[in-house]
């Protein structure tokens, strides 16, 4: 049922592929907008991530093995890797502070996200209502409420659907080309942390990562119809609200080129 789900969702993949920002990221300061943006996305890939965790794997003590090894083992194989790979220097890092890393280095701001995570974790309110008072982009808000109300509603389909399907397994490939090319055309920006994150993805999804997420998917929906139909809706709606982050992002760029 794999083939099925993944037939529904291409026509959205294929926006996502053809979608304006491409071209549009031209300078270092469009790329900054970019990164600025996106790094919202790969914080939160991280929730998703764990939330599967807490859900397929006992986290608490005392220990109890749950039900399923196989998708035990695939999730904490893929924890590992998010949570501590090794970067350019050698060093364990997270993806997610491998990216700040890389932002730092091309002269992004990442004064935002991390004053946004410092108020999350000094802060007993909801997660929901942070992002909405937040004075985030409004693509950006969007992006985040979609993500925590799939972790909300707590269903471990759903939520590897929107892990697996939902997320960066075309992103990588694309934005390493346009690094590659802006690189040429701008030597003296100095991107060599944020190509080894794209290109550390492509390596982890293509031989590692991509398959056991699939794998996961199918574990966890079996022969239910109800459940695959859901995975597909909710993967379907996360592609929708890639495109409209991609969308905000698209707009940013432009008014700061009218500005």
């Amino acid at each position: 049922m794999t083939s099925t789900l993944q037939e529904s969702i291409l026509p959205f993949r294929k926006i996502l592929l053809n979608h304006k920002l491409y071209k549009k990221i031209q300078n270092p300061d469009d790329l900054k907008v970019f990164l600025e943006h996106h790094v919202y996305a790969v914080w939160d890939f991280m929730s998703l991530l764990k939330s599967l965790q807490q859900q397929l794997t006992c986290t608490t003590t005392p220990w109890i093995p749950y039900e399923n090894p196989e998708t035990r083992y695939l999730i904490n194989e893929i924890v590992l890797a998010e949570e501590t790979d090794i970067n350019k220097e050698g060093q364990r890092q997270s993806h997610y502070e491998m990216y700040l890393d890389a932002m730092i280095e091309c002269g992004a701001n990442t004064t935002t996200i991390k004053a946004f995570l410092a108020t999350i974790a000094k802060n007993d309110t909801p997660i929901e209502t942070l992002i909405s008072e937040s004075n985030l982009e409004d693509s950006i808000k969007a992006f985040l409420q979609f993500t925590f109300r799939v972790i909300k509603e707590g269903k471990p389909h759903k939520i590897a659907a929107a892990f697996t399907f939902g997320r960066e397994d075309l992103i990588p490939d694309m934005f390493t080309a346009i690094l590659k090319e802006m690189q040429q055309h701008f030597p003296e920006l100095n991107i060599e942390k944020l190509v080894y994150y794209f290109d550390r993805h492509i390596e982890l999804d293509e031989e590692e990562h991509g398959p056991m997420a699939l794998q996961m998917v199918s574990e966890l929906c079996g022969t239910d119809e109800q459940k695959w139909q859901e995975a597909t809706d909710i993967s379907i709606e996360a592609l929708k609200y890639r495109i409209h982050l991609w969308d905000g992002i698209f707009e940013t760029i432009t008014q700061k080129e009218i500005a």
